[in-house]
């Protein structure tokens, strides 16, 4: 067992450290009562507890003062730097300054949120932190929390429906759903019906590596069945294949406006209702009144309201 573990705590009161401080620099119950804020019966009674606790006097009488013991004399060194330490350390939050900050900004994206946000919210963070560094963490549903605890994720950003209670999170802004696919295909086929879309060789954004997504229920209740032939986690790799092919996806609709004006792509909505989803941010409880990650959240709802 330690010495820690071996001390009786339950009879040592912070305040009592403080009081001693006080008597040994105005040498004076009453006026170290008086700069404490207590009362002076309230000031003797810390004394005699004192004397109990760290059996010595401490201070003895001499004339109009109280002069302290060699024992005092040995402790108040180490007293007065236990108290500056916790008055600066512990009791004192330090102000979080991003002009002059010099550490990592570590998020966490789904390729969805990556692929769109990447790029403004590495200029929104180094426009105002200009010394720091980011990086980018991918993340998925199936994930997030552990890769959390492992990088030390400051925040993690996409698509996260039931939020676990380790985490808080804020809505960022709503997403549609759109098709995509090369202007070519769509001249060929347009207008689209739902029969014609279950009919069309799809390419899915899948994060998971399934080939079956909800479009597919959709479509499903309708009695009709989808033809999925490729799915890749990248949407980039989506995108070329869309480019050559006679593919379609349904993709969310920023997206898909990332890419449209390639002049090569052409999107419209979906003949069928594609349910909306949410794009939030989330972060740690524990994190919750961080100075960093507070910053970084209001970061990130500016990026996503540009």
């Amino acid at each position: 067992m330690s010495r820690f573990d071996e001390t009786q705590w339950r009879n040592v009161d912070l305040n009592l450290l403080v009081a001693f401080a006080f008597l040994y620099r105005y040498q004076s119950v009453s006026l170290a009562a008086e700069k404490h804020c207590v009362s002076q019966s309230a000031m003797s009674h810390s004394l005699a507890r004192l004397r109990a606790l760290l059996n010595d006097d401490l201070f003895v009488r001499v004339g109009h003062k109280m002069v302290a013991t060699d024992h005092a004399h040995s402790l108040y060194p180490l007293i007065d730097g236990m108290l500056q330490s916790l008055s600066q350390n512990v009791l004192t939050q330090n102000t979080f300054e991003a002009a002059s900050y010099q550490g990592v900004c570590r998020i966490g994206l789904t390729d969805y949120a990556e692929f769109i946000f990447a790029p403004a919210i590495y200029d929104l963070i180094r426009g105002e932190a200009p010394h720091a560094q980011i990086s980018f963490i991918n993340v998925n549903r199936s994930n997030y929390q552990t890769i959390a605890e492992q990088e030390s994720l400051d925040l993690v950003i996409g698509s996260m429906p039931n939020l676990p209670n380790a985490f808080e999170s804020e809505a960022l802004y709503t997403e549609q759903h759109v098709c995509l696919l090369n202007k070519e295909f769509a001249q060929r086929i347009a207008p689209i019906t739902k029969a014609q879309l279950a009919n069309i060789e799809h390419a899915i954004v899948s994060p998971d590596g399934s080939l079956v997504t909800q479009v597919d229920n959709l479509l499903a209740e309708a009695g009709l069945t989808r033809k999925v032939t490729v799915a890749s986690r990248n949407f980039l790799t989506i995108q070329r294949l869309l480019q050559e092919r006679d593919l379609i996806a349904i993709v969310p609709k920023r997206m898909a406006e990332i890419v449209l004006p390639s002049n090569e792509m052409v999107s419209f909505a979906p003949p069928i209702a594609v349910p909306d989803f949410e794009i939030a941010m989330l972060w740690q409880k524990r994190k919750r009144a961080n100075e960093k990650n507070k910053w970084l959240r209001q970061v990130m709802k500016h990026v996503m309201t540009q």
